[in-house]
């Protein structure tokens, strides 16, 4: 299937590993021009150096999301080179495991910069080129725990949940000129992130972190954790022209864990 995004230039935030590391390559297999973000310098590069060696085109930015000063410099750095962004993936890291009772606000302050600030910055910046192109595809990456809040992820479930209102938002202001935007939600994706969910949940319990991941493997129907390239190839479908129809939509995609309705 072609899913008709050749040539457009994508960005790709957390690119440099994990389910980000995933995208990009997804999105660059399809011909997209890909922009590797990681606040991880030489991550990004390994990323798009193996992009390039597989004949695709790709250039990676040292890029610290939570800081606002530097968007419009990286911005313009890649409209110099690619053209306006078509693409723009938001996957941002996630703050520490921790109750959400007891936190100093400048930890909330901290990570609603990093996470949701950031996010809608970045995107309000680059909106003006999607909407004179009459294209453009947002989509977020989240967690499970907007809509199924996952114990001692306080900080996540909540501020996750501000992108979720503010995507279906965006969605509405922005569908009639071509654009959509969508939220994709990760189960359990064998990442580093969930190796260390993991470790710090058998730390806490005092367990081994097999035992915690097996009885994590447990609760997913498909009885295994996801691939990323899995999460990745789904988001690269709907930055298709092929996902025209699906804007302000949660898409999970979490082998059936998710319990919610």
């Amino acid at each position: 299937m072609d899913l008709g995004i050749s040539g457009t230039c994508a960005l790709v935030l957390g690119a440099g590993g994990g389910v980000g590391g995933a995208i990009v390559r997804s999105l660059a297999a399809e011909g997209a021009k890909v922009v590797v973000a990681d606040i991880d310098g030489e991550a990004a590069e390994k990323t798009a150096d193996c992009i390039r060696s597989a004949g695709r085109e790709a250039f990676s930015i040292k890029w610290n999301i939570s800081d606002l000063a530097v968007i419009e410099r990286n911005v313009a750095a890649i409209e110099d080179r690619y053209g306006h962004v078509s693409i723009l993936v938001n996957n941002t890291g996630g703050p520490p495991p921790t109750p959400v009772s007891g936190q100093a606000a400048e930890q909330w302050s901290k990570f609603f910069q990093s996470m949701v600030l950031s996010v809608i910055a970045l995107t309000d910046r680059i909106l003006p080129g999607m909407r004179n192109a009459g294209w453009g595809r947002i989509i977020t990456s989240a967690s499970s725990g907007v809509v199924a809040p996952i114990p001692n992820l306080g900080l996540s479930n909540a501020l996750r949940s501000t992108l979720v209102g503010w995507s279906k938002t965006l969605a509405k202001e922005v569908g009639g000129v071509g654009i959509t935007c969508n939220i994709v939600l990760p189960g359990r994706i064998a990442t580093p992130r969930i190796i260390f969910l993991d470790e710090q949940k058998a730390n806490r319990e005092g367990r081994c972190v097999e035992d915690v991941s097996a009885e994590s493997v447990a609760t997913i129907p498909v009885g295994r954790y996801g691939n990323p390239e899995e999460y990745g190839d789904v988001v690269a479908f709907l930055a298709s022209t092929r996902a025209s129809f699906i804007t302000g939509s949660i898409i999970r995609v979490d082998g059936g864990m998710i319990t919610s309705i």
